[in-house]
């Protein structure tokens, strides 16, 4: 199998050695393996600073002569260089090396890849001990250039880290259910392995560690078979509760999701079509079932609870609860600093997730562009529902639907939060609150015009909204939320 960065390591050979033979930065060619210890560090952590990394390569004299590589040469500089790596540097390297012939003449290469977390520096010391790769040498970085590297450091996110041991592809790619993927991507499933390999490397489904790969986070927790096969994902596996009556006293039952999140995530709802309740309706001369609640809003709020939990929190998941009055959806982490919970509808979103976020969108799952809580209250408002519950909780967060409720029925509490959700949709669609509209959101007759009056009354004094023209006629008086 062809290793992705010897094409580059050999174009970046044949650049510097004509038609003058001069060393590149990304390049540096030795004949052997040199007794300078430090020095051999030194051009470590230089490539391990540099752009896109760059490489080693040996059996190649001072005068550009190729002299080629003997086997035990290879072992001794490799084994040479990774304990350097591991031992000499922080963090700690992990290289790659291929022997390849360069012009009918065997040499080595080796591959120090670019660290996202810099400045590397020499292990035990100060982050002034840094050097990197200028005008084809390797000399020690200056204050200025480690504050540049500092900048351009970033720390690997959780989707990125390893999931699954080192495996060759076959192994690998029995562990995930890329025929879904490739069909939620509406694109075909490439035939040879190298190709699906290729495809999962893009996707960030997988990363290369020498000729074999290990399945990163987000590859796993989008698009695994079982994720019981993951021994640190199994315990954000996503579980469906169903309790008889309004508290959790009595169990009727208890689901455990086996599937990745977005190779599941279809047959999840198809389980929560059938077991919610229903009603009867009549369409078209026809009694059909619907459910209670807006298949919509059970979307983006399952979808919402997977991508923005807090994978650092140790063993918790994604939970659906669903009881008599209501269904409740509760993910690990606190809401991101800054947020208000009053302010989540048709706010601008913002992931810890970013890579599982947009895999969402592009999976057709859901959006990104902060509609989601706001199709969710458009769709409970069309159904009659009561509002929707945000409840921040101390490591965690909670969404709750509840079943339909008629007016008479809903506590003060639950109107005039539905009159702030209900200005803020208008808000959102380049309209305003008002009676008529606000009548219309509980299904409400002319003759009940003073009852609504009372209740945006009350929603003024909470301050939950203002009137658009405070001078204005009560008659045909328009509301905003009270943020605008």
């Amino acid at each position: 199998m062809i290793k992705h960065w010897i094409s580059e390591a050999l174009n970046c050979l044949a650049q510097s050695l004509d038609p003058v033979p001069h060393e590149l930065n990304e390049i540096d060619w030795k004949a052997d393996l040199t007794d300078q210890r430090e020095r051999l560090i030194e051009h470590l952590i230089a490539f391990a600073n540099h752009p896109n990394g760059g490489f080693l390569v040996f059996g190649v004299k001072d005068d550009a002569t190729l002299a080629g590589v003997r086997q035990e040469q290879v072992a001794q500089i490799v084994n040479t260089l990774a304990n350097l790596g591991r031992d000499a540097v922080e963090p700690a390297l992990a290289i790659d090396h291929a022997v390849v012939d360069f012009r009918e003449v065997p040499l080595l290469f080796v591959h120090i890849p670019e660290q996202r977390n810099k400045p590397v520096h020499r292990r035990g010391k100060s982050i002034e001990e840094a050097w990197i790769r200028s005008g084809g040498t390797t000399r020690k970085a200056s204050r200025q250039e480690i504050g540049g590297l500092m900048l351009n450091s970033q720390a690997p996110r959780w989707e990125e880290l390893r999931a699954s041991n080192l495996l060759v592809g076959a192994d690998l790619i029995a562990l995930l259910d890329l025929a879904v993927i490739a069909n939620l991507l509406q694109r075909p499933l490439p035939d040879e392995e190298s190709e699906i390999l290729r495809w999962l490397a893009e996707e960030r489904m997988i990363a290369a560690d020498g000729i074999r790969y290990y399945i990163t986070n987000f590859g796993a927790i989008a698009a695994a078979r079982n994720l019981d096969q993951f021994d640190t994902l199994r315990r954000k596996r996503i579980r469906v509760i169903r309790y008889r009556g309004k508290n959790k006293v009595d169990t009727i039952d208890e689901m455990m999701g086996q599937k990745g999140y977005a190779v599941g995530f279809e047959g999840l709802i198809g389980y929560l079509k059938r077991v919610l309740p229903h009603s009867e309706v009549i369409q078209q001369s026809l009694r059909t079932e619907v459910s209670v609640y807006p298949e919509i809003a059970l979307r983006e709020l399952i979808a919402n609870a997977l991508i923005h939990q807090d994978f650092s929190v140790t063993g918790s998941g994604p939970m659906i609860e669903i009881f008599d009055d209501r269904i409740e959806f509760t993910n690990p982490g606190s809401l991101l600093p800054g947020k208000r919970v009053d302010r989540l509808i048709g706010t601008t979103p913002e992931s810890r997730n970013e890579a599982l976020a947009s895999a969402f969108r592009r999976y057709r799952i859901c959006e990104e562009r902060g509609t989601g809580f706001q199709k969710v209250v458009a769709s409970i408002e069309l159904f009659g529902l009561p509002p929707v519950v945000f409840t921040p909780l101390e490591n965690a967060f909670k969404v709750t639907l509840y079943a339909p409720k008629k007016f008479a029925d809903m506590s003060q509490t639950e109107r005039v939060e539905a009159c702030y959700q209900h200005a803020v949709l208008q808000y959102l669609s380049s309209q305003t609150l008002t009676n008529t509209t606000l009548r219309e959101r509980f299904k409400l007759h002319e003759k009940q015009r003073n009852t609504v009056t009372n209740l945006i009354a009350d929603a003024v004094s909470a301050g939950r909204i203002k009137r658009k023209d405070p001078a204005g006629g009560k008659k045909f008086a328009e509301y905003l939320p009270y943020w605008v």
